[in-house]
């Protein structure tokens, strides 16, 4: 099984945390980025493997798929154990709902931060317009963070057990962090639940990659 993946692609990161949960062995073949010219030039056969251009890119037997959600489906029904989605269809569409809701709903909001770890724009202009849609971005978020805890009352996950849903909120609220985004504080369940998640092997393996890769990618000062 190979996986074509990115430092700093969420997407990328929910797969191979499923892939962690699952125990399953994997290549990974980083693609170039930097935080100036991001994705470009991008790998060739990223391009030729996906229409839309973009990592994860996983190949399994011949079989190569793109798409987060579409690769986690097929390793749920490929690989079955340790489950990642609950059992009853209602169930699983609760939990697809919730992986919607990080990928479509909230990850919109936490996009307009990633200006923060980009070098400023040389136009005053539009850099102040940056920094006026990451204004928006923090109030949208922090009621998404509402909408979130409320959904996860005193549960440990947001389904019976670990699943695609705790994964794909984890990665984006993680991302919403490190972009300096609003804090967990005013949201106590939703904190218990990111430190609980983030504690599995799994989870902080990739949280610790992401922040290696932070520090690496960072933009520098000229000198």
């Amino acid at each position: 099984m190979q996986l074509y993946a990115g430092p700093l692609s969420l997407f990328s990161r929910k797969v191979e945390i499923a892939l962690h949960e699952k125990a399953l062995a994997f290549e990974r073949v980083m693609v170039p980025f930097d935080q100036t010219a991001g994705y470009t030039p991008k790998h060739p056969f990223v391009l030729a493997a996906n229409p839309k251009r973009q990592v994860p890119v996983l190949i399994d037997d011949g079989l190569t798929l793109f798409d987060s959600t579409v690769i986690l489906e097929y390793l749920e029904e490929a690989y079955p154990v340790s489950a990642l989605y609950p059992s009853g269809a209602a169930e699983r569409a609760r939990c697809r709902l919730l992986e919607l809701f990080a990928d479509e709903i909230l990850l919109p909001a936490v996009r307009d931060l990633m200006y923060r770890t980009e070098p400023a724009d040389a136009n005053p202009e539009r850099q102040r317009a940056r920094e006026a849609a990451g204004h928006r971005a923090e109030v949208a978020i922090r009621d998404h963070y509402g909408t979130l805890e409320r959904r996860l009352g005193d549960r440990a996950h947001f389904c019976a057990n670990v699943s695609v849903a705790d994964i794909a909120l984890f990665m984006t609220v993680l991302f919403s962090l490190r972009l300096r985004g609003p804090g967990l504080d005013d949201h106590p369940a939703l904190a218990r639940w990111y430190g609980h998640v983030g504690a599995r092997p799994a989870f902080r393996r990739i949280a610790d990659e992401v922040a290696a890769a932070d520090r690496e990618l960072a933009p520098r000062a000229e000198t």
